[in-house]
């Protein structure tokens, strides 16, 4: 297989990896907040995520550093994305707003 389908795939791969965790991380959250024995919720959750993503990336990597660090780059640009997508709409402008405030306070 070509060396450059090959990468991208390892790329792919690991946002796909990187959605599931991050993904399920948040779900795990907006369940677990709410249910009877979150310390279950959040226990199960991370086996099977950390099961999933450290599979995959064994799998991904057999042995060549380079699709490995493509998966590790695909997984973290998916954690930005989850994170963007899930974030309140009115919190990142507070968030920016506090940051400016913040910055022209040290001055």
């Amino acid at each position: 297989m070509n060396e450059t389908l090959t990468l991208t795939m390892a790329w792919v791969v690991g946002a796909v990896l990187g959605a599931i965790f991050f993904g399920g991380l948040w779900l795990t959250v907006r369940k677990g907040v709410s249910s009877e024995r979150p310390a279950l919720w959040f226990f199960v959750s991370l086996l099977l995520r950390m099961t999933i993503a450290l599979g995959g990336f064994y799998l991904v990597g057999g042995h060549h550093w380079e699709r490995l660090l493509l998966c590790l780059l695909g997984f973290v640009m998916a954690r930005l994305v989850v994170t963007g997508l899930t974030r309140p709409l009115g919190e990142n402008l507070t968030c920016q707003a506090m940051e400016a405030s913040h910055a022209s306070e040290s001055r």
